[in-house]
């Protein structure tokens, strides 16, 4: 299954949604050049919705922390929201989720990163 990703502003944050699988680390190679860009323009509170992406393992790991550093590093945050079952246990075992943000739904991770 393919990676892909789609990026909406809302006011005061941006949400990114990824959908399929990250399991290679060349297959993130456009979102962080894309979440470069905007974190570039002052675009660093971000939301990641992960309603669609079916798997993800170290690499995609490895991927959300990347995205995490950058934009704590300029000022901003990162939350996560719609986790899979999988996924979270990922999060879980990996001790990751004690360093990110998690909420159920992409309107709690906006009302997180706005206020």
């Amino acid at each position: 299954m393919l990676f892909n990703f789609s990026i909406s502003e809302q006011p005061g944050c941006i949400i990114i949604s990824l959908e399929g699988e990250l399991i290679e680390k060349n297959q993130a190679i456009d979102l962080l050049k894309k979440t470069d860009e905007l974190i570039a323009a002052g675009k660093t509170k971000i939301g990641i919705n992960l309603a669609n992406l079916k798997y993800m393992n170290s690499s995609g790991l490895n991927t959300m922390i990347q995205l995490l550093t950058k934009a704590r590093n300029d000022g901003g945050e990162v939350v996560i929201c719609n986790m899979n079952k999988k996924i979270n246990e990922l999060l879980l075992i990996t001790k990751l989720n004690t360093l990110f943000k998690v909420v159920e739904t992409e309107q709690a991770a906006v009302s997180l990163l706005t206020k």
